[in-house]
């Protein structure tokens, strides 16, 4: 039986920093200002924080390192590694403790130095044991099976993943903390330089610096708080591998699994999203996203994307921040897409803002599409 708190716990303020570059600063340092930004945006005291989440790109003990840092002395953290899903499952987890009693208030929070510290996005194999003799250029190798796959199952097209890169762009054009804002179009994705066949350097996300921040707390400090309150309705996770040639289907991931149980526990279904807020950091993403959390059908996911059908003025607005593929992604990029729905739920987001939005859901994904969660937020009428 799900026994999530629906509704018990929720976003209470957030926080981004440092976007895009930020020279001179630490990981942890750029967690740390994303941390204080968004206890200031919750109305709180940095005193208040005793639930710490967190999972530095190179800190095992990040969640030690950020509590020194700050100066806080939490009763519970959660240093949970599972590569960009980490923070939605924070997330899940920190509701759990805050219904509990645990904790009263809680921070998730990230930050990256990959671009100044001159981070690449492709690397060695490592990790990688079984693969490492065919000379991978992870993880976008692992990302170019999946994308070649759904092409020979289900007919989708180069075209077809070019629209989700063109939607982010048209999207990251009304974001001005948007790293990326120069206009794109289908053909320049097209003929952009080929990394790992058959996904072009436009159809990567970003390499950036960049930090991200929430604070959660249960619902009567919610409504107290400086903002239209956010409710955390359902969230769950799965995982299905950690090296690509263990997943068994390459064109299905664990999104198919932590997707319906979100759902469930929160009473919903993919009609009832206003807002979708996906981890994009190779165009195939989202269309798998879609088709595995029941946006449409397996294999349609392509044609679905047509037609600017999820750029601005779309049926269906996706990664209103510009996402990964052209806001923001320093290594990790979940916790934006927190951050994100947040802002969109409490009317925040300017020019890019979805009318009447009451309902976002933010999806995580880690690994070589490894680990997958997903989270349901609403605002007081979902209640």
């Amino acid at each position: 039986m799900n026994r999530f708190p629906r509704g018990q716990t929720g976003i209470l303020g957030s926080a981004t920093f440092g976007m895009g570059e930020s020279p001179g600063y630490t990981a942890l340092e750029l967690a740390a200002h994303a941390s204080l930004a968004a206890v200031a945006d919750a109305g709180l005291q940095l005193k208040d924080v005793d639930g710490v989440f967190v999972a530095l790109p190179e800190d095992q003990f990040s969640g030690l390192s950020l509590s020194e840092y700050l100066g806080v002395n939490p009763a519970i953290t959660d240093n949970n590694r599972v590569g960009g899903s980490s923070f939605l499952t924070h997330a899940i987890v920190a509701a759990l403790a805050l219904e509990a009693g645990l904790c009263n208030v809680a921070l998730i929070a990230y930050g990256s130095n990959q671009r100044s510290a001159t981070g690449k996005l492709v690397s060695p194999s490592r990790g990688f044991t079984y693969e490492t003799l065919y000379r991978p250029n992870y993880p976008i190798s692992g990302y170019a099976l999946s994308a070649a796959r759904h092409m020979y199952q289900y007919g989708t097209t180069r075209r077809q993943m070019a629209e989700v890169a063109v939607a982010a762009r048209q999207w990251a054009q009304l974001n001005p903390d948007a790293f990326m804002r120069d206009p794109l179009s289908i053909e320049e994705v097209l003929a952009a330089r080929m990394v790992s066949d058959p996904l072009t350097a436009r159809d990567c996300c970003l390499v950036t610096d960049g930090a991200a921040a929430v604070i959660m707390t249960r619902a009567d400090m919610l409504r107290d708080g400086p903002h239209k309150p956010v409710f955390l309705l359902g969230g769950a996770a799965a995982m299905t591998h950690r090296n690509i040639i263990a997943m068994k289907d390459l064109t299905v991931t664990a999104a198919a699994e932590s997707g319906p149980r979100a759902f469930a526990a929160a009473g919903l279904r993919p009609a009832d999203v206003d807002v979708v807020q996906l981890y994009d950091a190779f165009t195939i993403n989202p269309i798998l996203f879609l088709e595995d959390l029941g946006f449409c059908k397996k294999g349609e996911g392509g044609a679905f994307v047509e037609n600017g059908r999820i750029a601005p003025g779309g049926e269906l607005p996706v990664n209103t921040n510009g996402g990964g593929l052209s806001c923001v992604h320093p290594g990790m990029y979940g916790l934006f897409t927190m951050v994100e729905a947040t802002r969109q739920l409490q009317g925040r987001c300017d020019a890019r803002q979805i009318k009447d939005a009451n309902v976002a859901l933010a999806h995580g994904n880690g690994g070589v599409l490894s680990s997958q969660a997903t989270l349901l937020f609403g605002t007081e009428a979902t209640l």
